[in-house]
């Protein structure tokens, strides 16, 4: 057990540092979605899951107002995540193919989830200062995931954003674009894949597609040797 990482989380919960988020969470937690009107909405930051001792990382840029929002754990409980967790399934990486709440019985192998800003912004619009005091919750994620080699950006908002977390705090001089299925390599030795993100958008588009999804999850398999 990584008692940093836990304690982090433990932080993270209890996070009141953006005014602006915490006001918003509040408010989607009281004015529910038509069909989440009975549910009791988790209504505070969302910290990273998985294994602690993970050698990939998911990374999204926030939790959704009505997934991780509602249910206390990232990519859970939104339609992202149901396609997200059908595919890790199938590349064999989740135990099981959906994940539905904090108690469902979810399992990852050698792979953390988290997001970059901890509480869903206003628009998916999060501010500067919002990042800089969420900065430092990722860091120490990244710290103390002692095995990491390889980080997954899910949609380009949240590969820019890991970009220039790590030009600010890992003098990284590469200017590095988006491109699906890319793998750059960082100043500290972590590989970073670019990947579509997997909304509802990009899946009816045909942006992005299980097949391209589960071959990619393949890949970061091969390349992190899980």
């Amino acid at each position: 057990m990584n008692i940093k990482l836990n304690k982090l989380n433990k932080t993270i919960v209890k996070c009141k540092k953006c005014p602006r988020l915490t006001n918003f969470i509040r408010k989607i937690s009281k004015e529910k979605r038509k069909q989440n009107l009975n549910d009791r909405y988790w209504g505070k930051p969302v910290p990273g899951f998985g294994n602690n001792h993970a050698k990939i990382l998911i990374l999204g840029l926030a939790p959704a107002a009505h997934g991780g929002t509602r249910t206390g754990r990232a990519f859970t409980g939104d339609r992202s995540g149901d396609f997200l967790f059908r595919c890790l399934f199938k590349a064999k990486i989740s135990n099981q193919a959906l994940s539905t709440d904090l108690n469902d019985g979810l399992k990852l192998k050698s792979t953390y989830v988290t997001n970059i800003l901890k509480c869903v912004p206003p628009g998916d619009k999060p501010n500067n200062r919002e990042l800089s005091n969420c900065s430092k919750y990722f860091d120490i994620e990244i710290s103390n995931l002692k095995k990491l080699n390889t980080i997954v950006t899910l949609g380009k908002v949240s590969f820019d954003n890991c970009v220039k977390f790590f030009k600010k705090n890992y003098h990284l001089q590469s200017k590095l674009k988006f491109k699906h299925g890319k793998c750059y390599k960082l100043p500290n030795g972590i590989n970073l894949i670019s990947c579509y993100h997997p909304s509802p958008r990009n899946v009816n588009t045909k942006l992005i597609s299980e097949k391209m999804m589960i071959t990619l999850f393949k890949k970061v398999k091969n390349i992190s040797t899980i």
